[in-house]
């Protein structure tokens, strides 16, 4: 009888170990054991400084940028044991999402520090469930704006030194100078520090690198007040006129009815205001808008910016040649162009079993053509009449807006499993 060959054992596991500006000294005895036992060991250069001479591991500090080059690391350290460094929680906004996301949960073993936003909200007194996290790490600042609201507390990650300033001027910029800041330098460590202020006054130079800024929104009395839900005022967007009007949209966003992860197409984007408000009804809601005029289009990123979506793609192109190439939506809107010839079937066969369309229209031409399909596709047809109170002598009257035409629809069919979204921007 042959004797069997003997099994080889699998390789080991990569490690993420989270550490804190207190280093060495405050981890735990399995954190440290896996650091020690490492024959490769992966971080920042900031984090592997922290490591005694005693972890004899070959030291790899991440190149920029980093998550393209998670793969080809792993593959030239294949077989030996490997130890990732993070900062604080590695699935915290950490790099152990893109560790899962390449090798699967089963095969990494992570192992925990308390987070920044653990630490700050320990020394602020702030419930940590009541507290709303932003990164502006490897992310611009202007996102930071559709968190903005009358009374929220917030816990900003900060990108660098000069993070805090960039938060006070946008925080002035959007009418909350009145807001109070705590920027906690080193937390955990033997250097933490407070600065404290308000954005009106900022006026700190640049500190520590390693921060987390803390704000108490307060609204300036004069500052445009902006909702949660879809229908922000008129005023709250650049246009010149190619606007959809506050109800209509409302309603509109409510038929498109957006959530957490789905992508948008907003077709005719005008001011970008269906895209801007899907966007900002989830941190994780996407969309691309196609304008055709490329004034209007320039005036759609100024809007997304200015009202914290500044992810919002815009494609300046005319439908439905811009369409091609595009990621699949989960729902389409079209709010200009429904009589160019193809634009409405291309729009209709892009979506997924499950899709939702949803056009708008005030022409005749446009109504018949929806008319149409509605006798083909189904789905719901209705007319959305707004009218508005206004000074008629010394009287009060209304004044109609013209009506819009709505068609919305669901594609027939089981819509297929969403796939978690890619990382980005890891707080390594």
């Amino acid at each position: 009888m042959i004797p069997a060959e003997p099994a080889i054992p699998p390789p080991p596991a990569p490690t993420v170990v989270g550490i804190g500006a207190d280093g060495w000294e405050g981890l735990p005895g399995t954190s440290r054991t896996a650091l020690l036992r490492a024959e490769v060991l992966i971080g920042g250069a900031r984090q592997l400084e922290l490591l005694p001479p005693e972890c004899t591991g070959q030291r790899v500090p991440w190149p920029s940028p980093l998550r393209p080059a998670v793969p080809g690391l792993l593959a030239a350290h294949q077989g030996l044991r490997i130890a990732v460094l993070a900062s604080g929680d590695p699935m915290f906004y950490g790099i152990g999402r893109a560790l899962c996301e390449e090798l699967g949960a089963g095969n990494l073993c992570v192992l925990p520090h308390p987070s920044s936003v653990s630490y700050a909200c320990a020394r602020l007194g702030w419930p940590l469930e009541d507290t709303e996290v932003v990164t502006l790490v490897g992310r611009p600042a202007a996102r930071l704006a559709a968190a903005l609201h009358e009374g929220r507390r917030l816990l900003v990650l900060s990108a660098g030194a000069e993070t805090p300033a960039d938060v006070a001027a946008l925080l002035r910029e959007r009418g909350f100078g009145p807001s109070p800041m705590r920027v906690l330098e080193q937390l955990g460590g033997e250097a933490e520090d407070c600065v404290t202020g308000t954005a009106d006054g900022w006026a700190h130079p640049a500190g520590d690198p390693l921060n987390v800024i803390a704000v108490e929104c307060r609204r300036a009395p004069d500052a445009l007040r902006l909702g949660a839900v879809p229908g922000l005022p008129d005023d709250a967007y650049e246009h010149d006129g190619q606007l959809t009007k506050r109800h209509v949209r409302a309603a509109t966003l409510g038929a498109l009815a957006p959530a957490p992860g789905e992508l948008l197409w907003d077709i005719g984007g005008g001011s970008g205001s269906i895209a801007v408000e899907w966007m900002r009804t989830h941190p994780s809601c996407r969309a691309v808008t196609v304008e055709r005029d490329p004034v209007r289009a320039g005036r759609i990123a100024r809007n997304a910016d200015r009202l914290g979506v500044p992810a919002l793609r815009v494609v300046t192109g005319r439908a439905p040649e811009a369409l091609a190439g595009l990621p699949v939506p989960d729902a389409v809107f079209i709010g200009g162009g429904l009589t160019v010839p193809g634009v409405l079937d291309a729009c209709w066969d892009a979506l997924p079993p499950g899709g939702r369309l949803v056009a708008n229209t005030v022409t005749l031409e446009s109504e018949a053509l929806l008319a149409e399909r509605y006798r083909r596709h189904g789905g719901e047809l209705v007319r959305l009449a707004v009218a508005h109170a206004v000074p008629v002598g010394g009287f009060t009257g209304w004044r109609q807006a013209m009506p819009v035409t709505q068609w919305s629809v669901r594609k027939p069919g089981t819509p297929p499993i969403p796939s978690a979204p890619s990382s980005s921007g890891e707080n390594r």
